[in-house]
This record gives C-alpha cells, sequence and structure tokens, in this order.
C-alpha cells in the first residue's frame, strides 16, 4: 500500500440538526415578516429562529469518526480525539454491529487493542466507535484496501498476518 486510504462515517444526526435548525430558522424568518406587528408571530418566530440557530450550531459542530491508514499508522479521529496506531502492530479488525458500530483492531498475535475512552469515563475499551449509517461492508472493503485482514481469516489461516 503506497497512498493513504481514507474513510469518512456518515453521521445522520448531524445533517438532521443542521438542515432542521435551517428549517426552523427560515420558519420563524417567515413568521415575523408575514405579520410583524402581531405579538403572537414576533414571539413564535423570535423563539423559531433562536431554536433553529442553536439547533443549527450543534449540528454543525458535531464531529464525524475518520478512519485513516498509510503506509506508516493507522489514524482514527473524531473532533480533538486521535488515535494512532503503527500499521506494522495492526494484525487484524473486527466489526462491532448493533445500533452504533464499532471498530476493533488486533495487534499480530490476535489480542485487542485497548483504546482510552472518548468521553473519559472509563479507563479503557477495546474498540473505537463508528456510526449507525456506515455499513460494514463498507468498512469490511475500507480494511482490505488498506491490507487487514479481518479477525476471524487472520486467526484461522495458519498464524497472525500482518498488513504491512
Amino acid at each position: 500500500m503506497t497512498e493513504r486510504v481514507r474513510l469518512v462515517c456518515p453521521l445522520g444526526r448531524k445533517h438532521a440538526e443542521s438542515w432542521g435548525g435551517v428549517a426552523l430558522v427560515a420558519a420563524g424568518a417567515l413568521a415575523i415578516v408575514l405579520n410583524p406587528t402581531g405579538w403572537a408571530n414576533l414571539a413564535l418566530g423570535i423563539v423559531l429562529v433562536l431554536g433553529g440557530a442553536a439547533l443549527a450550531w450543534h449540528g454543525f459542530r458535531t464531529h464525524q469518526p475518520v478512519l485513516e491508514i498509510d503506509t506508516e499508522e493507522f489514524r482514527y479521529t473524531l473532533g480533538r480525539y486521535v488515535v494512532r496506531i503503527p500499521f506494522s502492530e495492526i494484525g487484524s479488525y473486527y466489526v462491532l454491529r448493533g445500533r452504533t458500530r464499532s471498530l476493533g483492531l488486533c495487534d499480530t498475535t490476535g489480542r485487542p487493542h485497548n483504546f482510552p475512552s472518548v468521553a473519559g469515563r472509563r479507563a479503557s475499551r477495546p474498540y473505537l466507535p463508528l456510526t449507525g449509517m456506515v455499513s460494514p461492508a463498507r468498512i469490511d472493503a475500507f480494511m482490505s484496501a488498506a491490507g487487514v485482514p479481518p479477525r476471524d481469516r487472520s486467526l484461522t489461516s495458519g498464524g497472525p498476518s500482518g498488513g504491512s
């Protein structure tokens, strides 16, 4: 592998909050413009504009998980939270399915890596959170493009296989 492989996980909540906030701001502005002298329309318009602006601001500042692999290292970025692992230390991966998908990485002997918690609530965990909108097939395609085998295949193929 000579180039960087990158996967940005889609975040549906980000789009819903951003566009929903913009729609509320537009509805509030429309309520104010239609009848600026009526106190009910004015109050409703101000509440919609302020609520929509807050919702849009929260949606725009929400971060999406980004996975990157190049010849030297694996990087997981979620806002200011960054995990860097030398690519030579990754032997395999596994995907935790559920409402929010997660990615687990194993070293060349098959033991899971432990990562510090994103929110700082727990000391460590053996996976990195992704989003519910990213399909396991897309994660599999990303990891196979990087040359990292799935955990079940790497452990049953007769030994650890490195992805370098």
